[in-house]
């Protein structure tokens, strides 16, 4: 996937949410404030001021590129995105408020899309990455999975070598099953052995219909055994902490609990932290009584939405830790030789193949109204 994106910089933290009411609210007390007070609940950077005009985001309403600080305009719909890994937010999608927006993203973002982030074990999400992430890499170059985020050359040589027909999602999936972090960032083997591809692939899609949570119409991923996390006794107004108990398979959230949650699930790590931990303190967040300006605007009440994402959450959670011993155990099988792919100009991949395709299609107003030519 040579096509690779650094991370947004969202450039201010208040810009981003769990709740996407909380999102309304602040945008509603940044447009209504005036002077020296909108300035502050702003937070401006060198990229971003309330004075500073930008371009607006494709696939975004237009209208939206006159100075925040002569015409806010309408609250924009929040999007939602991935803000950090397995934690699914919101996001005010105006690019004068985002110092580093990445655009060539949000151009190819629709309902074809997929993202690989570098967590550094690699992470799909349907939504957008707009979190402190690693590399992100497109599935696809161009709106409407036009032309796949692959070495050109690589679909149809696979296609020959393992007898049939490879689509780009086939080559995610390999790369969730095989890939792992190495010296020279995420390596994936290829494998010469079609039984090793075919089961990789079936490792692979059952990874992504985890990950992906029952995005793109999808079915949401459930445990085995009929077996489900549900609310045992009802969550107060607003949960100030979490407990867990490995014996019974308890979380406990103020007065309210929740099982069954596998001690797996309530273990599960990224970067050496527990995912579950770090999701309720992002929500826990928006009753910091120390938090200033407009992050101090969040939901009064623990929203029902969130149960609901916790539980959801659980559940996938504890599905990828059931599959990480088979992942592990995974192996490529005898590799393809290097010198195949070379001879068949699939390494290296060309230099426009690591730069985002040209969008000529369509009109974007840049700032203060003026159109952009891509």
């Amino acid at each position: 996937m040579p096509w690779a994106v650094d991370g947004l910089r969202l450039g201010r933290s208040w810009v981003a949410a769990p709740d996407p009411a909380a999102l309304r609210a602040r945008w509603t007390a940044l447009a209504g404030a005036e002077g020296a007070e909108r300035e502050r609940l702003f937070r401006p950077t060198r990229s971003r001021t309330p004075a500073a005009g930008a371009a607006a985001l494709p696939g975004q309403r237009a209208g939206s590129t006159a100075r925040f600080a002569d015409t806010p305009g309408p609250c924009p719909e929040p999007v939602r995105v991935l803000r950090e890994p397995f934690d699914e937010q919101w996001l005010l999608p105006d690019q004068r408020l985002i110092d580093t927006a990445r655009p060539e993203l949000w151009r190819v973002l629709d309902e074809h899309q997929l993202f690989a982030v570098e967590v550094p074990e690699l992470l799909v999400t349907a939504h957008l990455p707009a979190g402190r992430l690693g590399r992100i890499r497109p599935l696809h170059r161009r709106p409407g999975g036009a032309e796949p985020n692959l070495a050109p050359g690589l679909l149809p040589l696979l296609g020959e070598h393992y007898g049939g027909w490879v689509t780009p999602e086939d080559v995610l999936c390999w790369i969730l099953a095989a890939g792992r972090p190495g010296p020279r960032g995420y390596e994936v083997p290829l494998t010469a052995d079609p039984g090793h591809w075919r089961a990789g692939l079936e490792l692979g899609h059952r990874l992504l219909t985890v990950q992906l949570r029952g995005a793109r119409g999808g079915e949401a991923p459930r445990l085995p055994g009929g077996r489900r996390p549900y609310v045992r006794s009802a969550l107060a107004a607003w949960p100030h902490e979490a407990a867990y108990d490995p014996q019974s398979e308890t979380l406990s959230l103020g007065s309210g609990t929740v099982s069954p949650v596998p001690a797996a699930a309530w273990e599960y790590e990224v970067q050496g932290a527990r995912v579950l931990e770090a999701w309720l303190a992002a929500r826990r967040a928006h009753r910091d009584p120390e938090a200033d300006g407009l992050e101090a605007l969040g939901p009064a009440e623990w929203p029902q939405h969130w149960t609901s994402e916790l539980l959801a959450l659980v559940t996938t959670l504890a599905l990828l830790a059931d599959l990480a011993p088979e992942r592990a155990r995974f192996s490529p099988g005898p590799p393809l030789a290097p010198a195949g792919l070379r001879a068949a100009g699939v390494l290296p991949p060309p230099r426009w193949a690591r730069r985002p395709a040209s969008v000529l299609d369509h009109q974007e107003e840049g700032p203060g109204g003026q159109f952009a030519l891509l």
